[in-house]
């Protein structure tokens, strides 16, 4: 049977009874035959506070002229969004992980509202990515993400910068190990124009996991921001997503658990962002595909770490464009046996079928060969332990370090740990525990990227350890474990802890532990309290009400 690619539009506007309807979109410009076709949402997050989202008013006119030149009507709008960059290290910070929902929320009501039959979605920073694929899965009707692509590196005195160098050379400087001179100057190159930032940091993640998982067509998401062919990339999503429609193919037909299944080997074959735990199993939530923790690291042990990439490797993302992109990572994985390759994606083609029309630079450095992998297994770990019941997150690429055993300096909020380590006094062996900033005792769950920059300025990075009920930003490195769940604010372990206790981090065990009697445990527990909350009304509060917890992926439905 046929698939109508008006199958939501003409409820909305054909018959005389939808008179009115028509004749609030004609007041606009709308003519009887643009009103005659497919109408599709063109949704994204255009935000003047940020590079990141910077150009999509511009790629949205160039999906809006595929559309148009395949048959469809196109209506652009647009959602928020919250720059981590921005407002990192600040009471602002607890908005970022609030805002995946409310972009989720806001452009599901819109193409919900107005019966689109289907929708294209352009992503750029951090949550606005999971954001976008959440709510075409959970309008389920055929469409298409689009990320705005990378930023390219910037350049000082020979360097090739990010971001990250910007967090470090902060640290470096409040360690008296930088001159102001020379911090402006990193600040003033680091970033030269549009496009998320350029490492495997969280955008860059989100946006290789979805081309594995096929809501993204492959190799398009990785053309950076500024490159001319970004445009082009655009109309052809336009004219891909009218495809998509008439073959009626819908996003839960593409997000499979075999689908997210190859999504986490991409990410742990890039040394991705511990956000895509938080990001991929909210995306499963509402797929109503079934993913835990533990699917995160059973992955992990048996994917090598295959790509180069910044925070702590040598490549930023328009380098792994220029290399070959994902799908030479999904022809390595095919090769290797570890992907599920009947996979279908947004092209009509497979993943395997994809993987297998790779294009690979000769002579490139960024993605290893099979035979010669940065490491064995994957770029992140799965922990348990009496600190964290449910479970925690703790980033593995680029270090060696696999046991930790220090005493803990407890800090209830992210600015009071900063204010150590840039005093001087955080000392080598020591475990930094940073607590109440879950999802709900943020509330929000702030990345951490301020003390773990400030701690690789000090030059700390090696000696000390960090775990937290809150997350880290892509751009973390060294041995940090977040997302710890039950988290501080509703009585987890990590409430308990105190100045001194000896805390041991041992990732090949896969454990968490502090050297306390489960008795001492329960009589430390039964005296706490929790504390009153930040926020007592408007959407922070509602969101530490709804939210749960990290290891269900933070959502709200």
């Amino acid at each position: 049977m046929t698939f109508d690619p008006r199958h939501k539009s003409r409820t909305l506007l054909d018959g005389p009874d939808r008179a009115p309807a028509r004749a609030m979109l004609k007041a606009i410009g709308f003519k009887d035959e643009d009103l005659a076709r497919p109408l599709v949402g063109v949704a994204h997050c255009w935000i003047e506070v940020m590079p990141c989202n910077f150009n999509h008013r511009t790629l949205a006119e160039r999906v809006k002229a595929g559309i148009r030149a395949a048959g469809g009507t196109p209506i652009e709008y647009n959602t928020i969004a919250i720059s981590d960059g921005v407002a990192m290290g600040t009471e602002g910070m607890k908005t970022s992980l609030v805002s995946r929902e409310v972009v989720a929320d806001s452009i599901e009501l819109v193409a919900r509202g107005h019966l689109f039959d289907a929708l294209v979605a352009i992503s750029g920073c951090d949550k606005t990515i999971p954001g976008t694929v959440m709510a075409l899965t959970r309008l389920n009707i055929p469409g298409l993400m689009l990320y705005s692509g990378s930023t390219e590196f910037g350049e000082y005195e020979g360097r090739h910068l990010t971001i990250q160098d910007v967090f470090e050379a902060v640290g470096a400087f409040n360690a008296s190990k930088m001159s102001a001179e020379e911090l402006c100057a990193i600040e003033g190159h680091a970033c030269p124009g549009a496009g998320a930032c350029g490492g495997q940091f969280t955008a860059n993640t989100m946006s290789t996991a979805f081309e594995m998982i096929g809501i993204s067509p492959m190799g398009w998401n990785g053309v950076p921001a500024v490159d001319a062919g970004k445009e082009d990339v655009a109309f052809e999503c336009g004219r891909l997503v009218m495809e998509v429609l008439r073959r009626g193919v819908t996003p839960k037909a593409i997000l499979t658990r075999k689908a997210f299944l190859n999504a986490i080997a991409g990410v742990m074959a890039t040394g991705g962002s511990t956000n895509a735990v938080l990001h991929l199993l909210a995306v499963a939530k509402a797929a109503g595909v079934k993913l835990s923790l533990g699917d995160f690291d059973r992955i992990s042990r048996k994917i090598p770490l295959l790509a180069d990439l910044k925070p702590w490797g040598r490549f930023t993302a328009p380098d792994m464009h220029r290399a070959g992109g994902m799908t030479v990572v999904a022809k390595r994985l095919l090769d290797a046996g570890l992907l599920h390759a009947d996979e279908l994606t947004v092209t009509g083609k497979t993943i395997g079928e994809e993987a297998r029309g790779a294009r690979e630079t000769p002579r490139q450095e960024v993605i290893r060969p099979l035979k010669r992998p940065l490491k064995p297994t994957g770029g992140m770990v799965i922990l348990k332990g009496n600190l964290a019941p449910e479970g925690c997150v703790a980033k593995v690429a680029g270090h060696e370090r696999m046991l930790h055993r220090g005493p803990a300096r407890v800090f209830n909020r992210e600015e009071d740990t900063f204010t150590a380590v840039k005093s001087g006094k955080i000392k080598a062996g020591d475990v930094i525990v940073i607590r109440y900033e879950g999802p709900k005792g943020g509330p929000g769950m702030r990345e951490m990227l301020g003390v773990t920059g400030a701690l690789a300025g000090a030059g700390l990075l090696d000696s000390v350890a960090l775990m937290t009920d809150g997350r880290f930003s892509g751009a973390t490195h060294g041995l940090m474990v977040g997302h710890i769940a039950p988290e501080a604010a509703v009585g987890g372990p990590i409430a308990a802890l105190r100045n001194g206790d000896i805390v041991v981090l041992d990732i090949k065990k896969r454990r968490l532990d502090v050297e306390l009697s489960a008795a001492e445990f329960k009589r430390r527990l039964r005296k706490w309290k929790p504390p009153a909350p930040r926020y007592k009304s408007g959407v922070m509060a509602k969101y530490a009400r709804t939210v749960s917890s990290a290891s269900e992926g933070a959502v709200t439905d």
